[in-house]
């Protein structure tokens, strides 16, 4: 079943990316080598970040929290591992998110779990273009199927900024339910 979720993800990302240059008139661009677009997060962070409480209820409280995290690069560049740590209101959080980068389609794949179930979640893949990263995935909520829409953006610059949006509606539209700003650590090397 989940296999189903992650082909029928990818035929849709790939219909929007077709129809897309199709009406258009474009040629779809070059592939290129993204094996070092996640080089800016190896390192030591702080993280402030926002929480939307319930996400696609149509409530607008958030909550805002602080806490640290830390990427190391695994196989030259090709993978990387995050520790994520913070105390949120909700309880201590302490999770980790793998990278993999899949040089046939140059597309990443971030894994995310946590301690509080050992659980790994599906996937998000993407790619950065133009210096933004934009991954996708299925998942549910309330036994809802929804898309799962990460961005990463300022990613040239000294503060690193995060979004996750879902989307009950196949993509019209996003709900930001969770953002991450991020300073790099004094004397954190890059």
């Amino acid at each position: 079943m989940n296999h189903l979720r992650y082909l029928s993800l990818a035929a849709l990302c790939g219909v929007m990316l077709l129809t897309s240059y199709a009406t258009s008139g474009a040629e779809p661009p070059a592939q290129r080598d993204g094996q070092h677009d996640f080089d800016f997060e190896i390192g030591s962070w702080n993280i402030h970040l926002k929480k939307l409480m319930h996400p696609l209820s149509g409530a607008h409280d958030w909550v805002q929290f602080d806490g640290t995290s830390v990427t190391r690069k695994v196989w030259d560049g090709r993978s990387q591992l995050e520790e994520f740590e913070t105390d949120s209101p909700g309880g201590h959080i302490e999770g980790l998110t793998l990278r993999l980068y899949n040089p046939a389609t140059h597309e990443w794949s971030l894994y995310w779990a946590n301690s509080k179930d050992g659980r790994m979640y599906p996937p998000q893949v993407g790619r950065f273009t133009n210096g933004v990263g934009e991954f996708y995935a299925l998942d549910t909520l309330e036994g809802r199927t929804i898309m799962v829409r990460f961005i990463w953006s300022r990613t040239d610059t000294a503060s690193p900024h995060f979004e996750q949006s879902f989307s009950e509606d196949g993509g019209k539209t996003w709900e930001v339910n969770w953002i991450t700003d991020q300073t790099r650590t004094a004397g954190a090397a890059r």
